[in-house]
């Protein structure tokens, strides 16, 4: 069939220029083997530069992660960046501990100097935050990081940021992939064996120095932290930033401290899956500390446990909903000015916080993206365990500094004989209730995310959970404040909705919101009970709607 030979044709011109022995050796035994099905898979299209980059399964072809497409994906932003005025601009790449990371880095890095521009390379796989800081500090035009962040093992991904430090946003992302598009032959791009520069540790002791200024002069240090970096490359950073503030060095998760790309302990080396912190909790059980800490793979999320006897195993996992309003309450409480942001998605609590301290308060579309670009940002997180809390150092989510605040405010009600869950309560008992859930599905094809929202769009629901839904909006229309986005926002009488497509995962995700009020303390179990009832039902009344 003509459909079949070309494809076989389009396959062995990707081999004959393919840099890469492995995904050589692998296109080439799909070719011998005359694996269509596989072939098909790898050249149905392109990989999308899309939420601040690209992002996908390593592999052969242009629908993989490789060599191949990041040498043109690097070309582009070159040329992007010329035709911007940088063309001997600074470009700061780090990346991080997976397969091929090191390799699509040095590739980068070859790529921008054959083009005229001034590569750096970070010294070693290093938290994503490090290569957010560095752009500001060196003043350069731009930034890549290779890492999938959270993703599964086979994964990797390539994250680009300009000259604010900040990742891309529209129209720069459409601007850069047509510069890709353009991209001939990988003959034709220039790719020198040297030219560039590999940086040495002074770019991190100068991001180091700058975390001592999240934390306040002569506040207490006193919190005990188990600590994970989940196979990433946490580790030494935010412990090296724990002894320079003067808190107890954290016990490691000895079997997930150093870095390891396989992920051997864990399914999906994000905190937020089941069983990736039982190892933290185990460790926590044999050491008693104030509180658990993880990052993810490249550091830029934080996510917070902490005892709680009515747990199972006597530790629970706060929500990053949870962990925003602490880090918001005790920014308030040390007198922070500024502006609170947060994506659509978390929890309105943030605004009743920042509302109550007379404080600005702004909702953006979802990623961090957006919400460091907010004008006098002072303080900004998104409910998937990311937080800004320095974003004159970092202006993007950074696992370390959040690891550093929380661990701050631990310590100050430690002093007091206190608890993050006290505050909790105290946050409950003066702004209502907000309980937060989230339905996620894991797809393998993605047109059940497709059908499932032109379903939403065609049906939408009147009641959920019994709750009326009082306002529907489908957020491709955009709003007064928000650009158009693929999402649905449903308001119900005392709880909110919301389902959107990941940006950056092959899954379906809706946000549930429930708020109650409370007069009084002894209120609160009855309450936390309702509102789980409300997010269940919510839930199963949203499986039905979706069809999924």
């Amino acid at each position: 069939m003509q459909q079949d030979d070309d494809l076989i044709t389009r396959a062995r011109t990707w081999l004959a220029e393919d840099p890469d022995p492995d995904t050589r050796a692998e296109l080439a035994a799909l070719l011998d083997a005359e694996d269509l099905a596989a072939l098909e898979n790898r050249f149905a299209g392109t990989l999308q530069f899309g939420t601040a980059g690209l992002r996908g399964e390593m592999g052969a072809g242009p629908m993989r992660m490789n060599r191949s497409v990041v040498i043109r994906a690097a070309a582009g932003l070159a040329a992007y960046l010329k035709a911007q005025g940088h063309a001997d601009g600074l470009v700061v790449i780090g990346y991080d501990a997976r397969h091929k990371s090191a390799d699509f880095a040095r590739d980068t890095a070859a790529v921008m100097t054959g083009a005229g521009l001034r590569a750096a390379v970070l010294p070693r796989p290093l938290p994503t935050p490090v290569l957010a800081y560095a752009i500001r500090h060196l003043g350069a035009v731009a930034g890549v990081e290779v890492t999938a962040s959270h993703n599964p093992p086979r994964d990797n991904g390539y994250k680009v940021y300009l000259g604010d430090g900040s990742q891309i946003v529209p129209p720069a992302d459409v601007e850069i992939a047509t510069e890709i598009a353009a991209v001939g032959p990988l003959t034709g791009v220039p790719r020198p064996e040297s030219g560039w520069e590999i940086l040495g540790e002074d770019v991190l002791a100068a991001y180091l120095t700058r975390t001592d200024a999240v934390l306040s002069a002569g506040s207490p240090r006193t919190a005990r932290a188990v600590y994970t970096a989940m196979h990433g490359v946490g580790t030494s950073v935010l412990t090296a930033a724990f002894a320079r503030a003067g808190f107890p060095e954290p016990v490691l998760v000895a079997e997930q401290a150093d870095p390891d790309p396989a992920f051997p302990t864990v399914a999906f080396p994000n905190p937020e899956e089941p069983g990736a912190m039982d190892l933290a909790f185990a460790t926590a059980r044999r050491s008693n500390p104030d509180l658990i800490i993880a990052n993810d793979p490249d550091a830029d999320r934080c996510a917070v446990a902490v005892p709680d006897a009515s747990a199972d195993g006597g530790w629970r996992m706060l929500r990053g909903d949870e962990v925003g309003a602490l880090l918001a309450a005790h920014l308030v409480d040390r007198g922070a000015t500024g502006v609170f942001a947060e994506s659509i998605v978390s929890s309105s609590l943030l605004g009743r916080i920042a509302d109550k301290a007379g404080l600005g308060h702004e909702e953006t579309l979802t990623g961090f993206k957006w919400i460091a670009r907010v004008d006098g940002l002072r303080y900004g997180y998104e409910e998937a365990l990311g937080y800004c809390v320095d974003p004159e150092g970092v202006r993007d989510k950074d696992g370390i500094t959040a690891a550093l605040l929380i661990a701050e405010l631990a310590s100050v009600l430690k002093e007091k004989g206190r608890t993050l869950l006290d505050l909790l309560d105290d946050l409950a008992l003066e702004h209502g209730l907000h309980a937060t859930d989230q339905l996620s599905v894991r797809v393998e094809d993605l047109t059940v995310i497709a059908n499932a929202m032109r379903r939403l769009r065609e049906t939408p629901p009147t009641t959920l959970a019994g709750l009326p839904v009082t306002a529907a909006e489908d957020l491709s229309q955009g709003t007064a404040s928000l650009p158009p986005t693929d999402g649905l926002r449903y308001h119900l009488t005392g709880a909110r909705v919301i389902v959107r497509p990941s940006g950056t995962e092959p899954k379906l995700k809706c946000y549930l919101e429930v708020v109650l009020p409370v007069s009084s303390a002894a209120e609160l179990p009855k309450a936390r009970t309702k509102a789980t009832e409300l997010l269940a039902g919510i839930k199963r009344d949203l499986s039905t709607a979706t069809g999924i």
